[in-house]
């Protein structure tokens, strides 16, 4: 770890002037690109499109009418009427003001590409890899979070930053909630989710500019933003289950990424930023997501404060040394040490030489348990540890309101 890290880290303890200065940096290395913008419309599901560089593009019609809201409606009386409405179903409410309830009611409309038959394969996707997918979103996704610079930086000092608990629980339900049987049908709530995240985006580009810590002139969440986050959750996952050599059919693994089309679109992408396959979505990662990882001062206390919500709770496999161990793991070395890390020196071996024969006796390519059955226990406990946290929090009522203020 070189001196610079140490020096970031302990300046966001501290705050002052080198964190705006830190900030600044990584903010203005998000408005241009090192490369022109080359990934081709003609590789999303709409097949074509202007091609406009997506950091130059936001969501114009929900920031409007959010801002409108924001400004001028009774927001507790908005937010007390968004609780209401939970599942696909049900109508928007009556009371909300006519540009929200008009919008939500747009929003809310699958696109004419909605493949149904994709989507049943998408839950047998989930029902069969539940317990992985839990640990993705958690390690994979939530972990990369705070190697983002401009999501780690817009998470920080947004209101989500000061209550982080509410923040992960919102996310794990769109998680918990795209994997859930008829997730875009009657019953489902992956709808109401997304529209109601789509409106939370446009309330932060609204109030994050007005922060004083916000040193740039940068409007957060383009779509660029949005579409590196997309790639976060179902591009990495695949990633990381084809370095584990999960076999997937490819009905499944179609219907899984159909899934995160429908939740792109519903989250306010456009469709022509949208890959129309994993070939495609794997391209446009190189090109958005794979340069753009690194440490930030907010990311580093974002990442340790993730590891640490395990802290207080009765459950001895969600301690912080044993979730780094995971992160690293999933991760890899670079990131872990960007993050401060450390090698557990029980775990990182562990998982590096039990894991993968442990997914293959899950996925019933090995047909009996090898001789290091107590690490599989060990492995399966974690699991199941992390479960019951994972379900507890989505127990609590979580309710994804319009923000009034930043951190």
């Amino acid at each position: 770890m070189d001196g610079l890290g140490l020096n970031r880290r302990n300046a966001l303890k501290a705050g002052g002037g080198f964190l705006g200065a830190a900030a600044a940096l990584a903010l203005g290395a998000r408005t241009a690109r090192a490369q022109p913008w080359t990934w081709s419309p003609n590789g999303s599901i709409l097949g074509s499109g202007d091609g406009a560089d997506p950091l130059t593009v936001w969501d114009p019609e929900a920031d409007s009418i959010v801002a409108d809201v924001l400004e001028h409606a009774n927001v507790p009386e908005v937010n007390r009427l968004l609780a209401t409405w939970i599942h696909n179903e049900q109508p928007v409410p009556e009371g909300l003001p006519k540009n929200l309830r008009d919008f939500m009611e747009s929003a809310r409309q699958l696109p004419p590409w909605t493949d149904h038959e994709k989507l049943a394969a998408a839950f047998e996707f989930n029902k069969k890899r539940g317990t992985y997918l839990g640990v993705m979103q958690a390690f994979a996704s939530g972990m990369m979070s705070t190697v983002i610079p401009h999501e780690a930086l817009a998470v920080y000092y947004s209101r989500g930053g000061s209550h982080l608990k509410d923040r992960i629980a919102k996310t794990a339900k769109l998680g918990y909630d795209i994997g859930t049987i008829n997730a875009y049908g009657p019953g489902g709530q992956m709808v109401v989710t997304c529209v109601k995240t789509r409106i939370i985006h446009a309330a932060v580009r609204h109030l994050l500019p007005q922060s004083p810590h916000w040193h740039t002139e940068d409007i957060p969440i383009s779509q660029d933003d949005l579409m590196v986050t997309w790639h976060s959750l179902p591009t990495t996952i695949m990633r990381t289950f084809k370095s584990w050599n999960v076999p997937i059919p490819a009905n499944e693994s179609e219907g899984y990424l159909h899934s995160w089309q429908l939740a792109g679109h519903l989250l306010g992408i456009r469709d022509e930023y949208i890959p129309a396959a994993w070939d495609q979505a794997e391209s446009q990662a190189q090109q958005v997501l794979d340069p753009i990882l690194a440490p930030t001062p907010e990311g580093v206390d974002l990442a340790h404060k993730l590891l640490d919500l395990g802290a207080n709770l009765d459950l001895t496999l969600l301690s912080k040394p044993i979730l780094g161990a995971f992160t690293r793991f999933v991760m890899g070395d670079k990131v872990a040490d960007w993050l401060y890390i450390p090698r557990e020196p029980v775990w990182s071996p562990l998982l590096e030489v039990a894991w993968g024969p442990f997914v293959a006796v899950r996925e019933g390519i090995l047909g009996a348990i090898p001789p290091s059955a107590d690490a599989y226990w060990l492995f399966d406990e974690f699991l199941r540890q992390f479960a019951l946290w994972y379900l507890a929090e989505l127990h609590m009522p979580i309710n994804i309101e319009l923000p009034q203020s930043n951190r």
